[in-house]
């Protein structure tokens, strides 16, 4: 791992987190309506949801694609992809399971300090992309109605905070725009920022 990038992107990433704050996160099943536009959501937590939802067809179809595949078929997840490939994680995502994925959006990775996607797409930054995008995974398939405020393991090995509280619920610093899109292999849930594991 290249320590000089990794002392510099933990130093943007500490300056990042403070500016955002804490933020919401909102978890609702697939076929609810999202609460956007007023007091947790914005406009493009609306397109991300318009991007990833469809018909109950559709949604059965989906349900019939791995994780991989699903994310690869959205446009709010072209980075995830890239990154996913990039790792060599792809085959794993496509595997039986069942594993639970806060997946970034697009935009939630384009949020991050300027040049850091760029120096952990190189190949000498491989080990830490590893690092983080397992971070994002957890193993079963859980869905939104299953969370409660706990600390939940990821398969990268560090907890991740979630929060339940009024019917919305906080994955670390992270809101979930979207919840339970469901894969042959486990299930997805639509984050909006990317989140570090503490202490890296």
């Amino acid at each position: 791992m290249n320590s000089k990038f990794w002392n510099g992107f933990n130093k943007k990433v500490t300056i990042f987190l403070s500016v955002a704050g804490t933020s919401l996160l909102m978890g609702l099943p697939v076929v609810a309506e999202v609460n956007t536009g007023t007091e947790n959501g914005t406009a493009s937590d609306e397109a991300i949801v318009e991007s990833v939802t469809e018909t109950p067809e559709s949604t059965t179809a989906m349900s019939q694609q791995t994780i991989a595949e699903i994310a690869a078929g959205s446009d709010s997840f072209t980075t995830l992809t890239t990154a996913l490939e990039v790792a060599g994680l792809t085959d794993t995502l496509s595997g039986e399971g069942p594993f639970t994925v806060f997946a970034p959006t697009d935009e939630a990775f384009a949020a991050l300090p300027e040049g850091t996607l760029e120096q952990l797409l190189q190949p000498e930054n491989r080990a830490l992309l590893v690092e983080i995008l397992t971070y994002h995974v957890v193993e079963g398939s859980v869905m939104s109605g299953d969370l409660s405020t706990t600390e939940v393991p990821s398969v990268e090995g560090r907890s991740i905070n979630v929060t339940v509280d009024e019917g919305s619920v906080r994955v670390n610093s992270a809101n979930v725009v979207q919840a339970d899109i469901e894969a042959s292999n486990g299930v997805i849930h639509v984050i909006d920022q990317v989140i570090i594991p503490p202490q890296m």
